[in-house]
């Protein structure tokens, strides 16, 4: 379970996969350059799962590997070590796409005009395509009316607009 005093980096790892890479990250905090095998050694997790979170966190550029070759036993492994200072910038990515997936579905609200036969149990529809089914319900027959959708643009506008806020004051 993460809490407020973990580390930014550790709390990071815990919302992109839960308990596993939580654990990972705690491990590699106090680790520097550690193994794959030394970090399943010290979480309790199985190797492959150790590397399934250790390759998860380098796809994000939260972690980076180093290859050496192992004294002992002859062959290559990677030391990982944790790129703490990338916190803030996959945050700002994240934070980022985010908004920009909200713009495209405030701007998609916006050009759009819905129907709906007033069944909860029906989708809503474009103009488009209850013109098409000659404004009946395609699923339960009742007929299709103008529906607004003023609450959804203003719930993805507050959204885009509290991630804007909150960019603008990281910086």
């Amino acid at each position: 379970m993460i809490n407020k005093y973990d580390d930014p980096f550790v709390r990071i790892a815990a919302m992109i996969g839960g308990d596993e890479y939580l654990k990972v990250a705690r491990s590699l905090l106090k680790a520097e350059d550690a193994t794959d095998e030394e970090i399943a050694s010290s979480t309790g997790l199985r190797i492959n799962m150790v590397r399934k979170v250790l390759y998860g966190l380098f796809g994000k550029s939260l972690i980076t590997g180093i290859r050496v070759k192992d004294e002992r036993k002859g062959w290559f492994v990677y030391r990982w070590r944790t790129r703490r200072g990338e916190v803030e910038t996959f945050i700002e990515s994240q934070k980022r796409q985010i908004m920009e997936r909200l713009q495209q579905r405030l701007n998609y609200e916006n050009s759009t005009q819905f129907y709906h036969c007033g069944n909860d149990d029906c989708p809503r529809v474009t103009f488009e395509d209850t013109l098409d089914d000659m404004f009946k319900c395609m699923n339960c027959g009742g007929v299709m009316n103008l529906k607004k959708n003023d609450r959804a643009k203003k719930a993805f506008a507050s959204k885009i607009e509290t991630i804007r806020n909150d960019m603008q004051q990281t910086f």
